[in-house]
């Protein structure tokens, strides 16, 4: 009998061993993935503070592109109050479509291309976009890793038990958002 309850206990200390053991990879993983989306974030919000900047300088030069300037702030506005992943990435994405179009249309003002400051906000921006693409991809490996320590067996179990959920990547949804806006130092 003895026996037995050494058994029956010895079972037990080992599935609560499990239990804890995978509750803190899971808590681990999901920090990690917290702690890459804030790494997205600085550089997000790095981007949107280098917008006005680089609108400002360049209004002076063109005059009559008003619309071009609406557009860019309309999606500033829009990205800087996204509430989620999944919003934030719709809303990225027009962003970076609106500067595109934005660095196409200073092609045609070629006194704007020789203004140093614009010329070196364009480099932070383009510096910018490069880290939001490192830190993006960091991110989307880290949630990869945390939505399959969810969904396989046996940590599902345990997964579902605490509540863990999936997490969303950071995609942007158009194939045409998905260049980096083109700078150019002509």
């Amino acid at each position: 009998m003895w026996i037995a309850l050494g058994i029956i206990g010895g079972l037990i200390l080992l599935a609560v061993l499990f239990v804890v053991g995978v509750y803190n990879a899971l808590v681990r993983l999901r920090n990690q993935v917290d702690n890459s989306w804030s790494q997205i974030d600085v550089q997000l919000k790095r981007r949107h503070d280098l917008i006005p900047n680089l609108v400002e300088t360049a209004k002076g030069y063109m005059t009559h592109e008003r619309g071009t300037f609406e557009a860019i702030t309309k999606a500033r506005a829009a990205a800087m109050g996204a509430g989620n992943v999944a919003d934030a990435a719709k809303a990225e994405g027009a962003l970076g479509e609106a500067l595109s179009k934005f660095m196409l249309v200073v092609e045609n003002y070629p006194e704007l291309k020789a203004n140093q400051n614009f010329l070196a906000l364009q480099e932070e921006l383009s510096s910018t976009e490069n880290k939001i693409s490192f830190a993006r991809q960091s991110y989307n490996d880290q949630v990869l890793g945390f939505n399959n320590k969810i969904q396989m067996f046996p940590s599902n179990i345990v997964a579902g038990m605490f509540s863990f959920a999936k997490r969303d990547f950071f995609e942007i949804e158009d194939a045409t958002q998905r260049e980096v806006p083109k700078v150019s130092f002509n």
